[in-house]
């Protein structure tokens, strides 16, 4: 005789990939936002991880207590050379260049947690996914990624492949240009 066990659901591959990354986020040194980053190849193979943290030997955020960014009052995705760390992007990708392994074809799941006290809930700053930065969006794109899928917790889940991610780049370029433009008067 046969003993049959209930069936149990397991995650799907993708919920299994934005779990492992916000596994991966629970090492973030940030005081703003926990972040973490793995890729994975085309068949399903976590290849690397990395969250958001100071650089290898620094002082990280979290032991200082400051945040020059939140002392400034400078908006979410603005001002990042302003910022002691390495985002969880450049470190997964990073971290595979340090072991020699290739993440060409790669997709890259994001987890995300905001630490809503660091953020002005008055701008909508807590209700949006913002995806990866100006800054990640180029590394991602020249590390020939091709789709990258974030999970912000409380808010939902966006997934963008790369022509999405050169048309966000583009239109970022355009904010850019247009906020140096000298104002006209009326």
């Amino acid at each position: 005789m046969t003993t049959r066990f209930p069936k149990v659901k397991r995650p799907t591959k993708f919920e299994h990939f934005l779990n492992r990354a916000e596994v991966v986020s629970e090492m973030s040194t940030c005081l703003r936002r926990k972040i973490g980053a793995i890729i994975v190849s085309m068949d399903g193979v976590e290849l690397s991880s990395g969250y958001v943290g100071s650089p290898r030997g620094t002082e990280h955020c979290i032991d200082t207590g400051v945040c020059l960014r939140r002392e400034l009052n400078i908006a979410p995705g603005e001002r990042y050379e302003l910022c002691r760390s390495v985002h969880a992007e450049q470190n997964a990708i990073i971290n595979a260049a340090r072991t020699g392994v290739s993440i060409v074809g790669g997709e890259m799941y994001l987890s995300s947690e905001r630490n809503k006290e660091a953020y002005d809930s008055s701008r909508g700053e807590n209700d949006r996914i913002y995806g990866p930065c100006m800054i990640c969006k180029k590394l991602i794109i020249n590390a020939g990624i091709t789709k990258v899928h974030m999970r912000e917790r409380g808010v939902g889940v966006k997934s963008y492949d790369v022509r999405e991610l050169k048309q966000l780049l583009a239109q970022e370029e355009d904010k850019i240009r247009e906020s140096l433009r000298p104002k006209k008067d009326k």
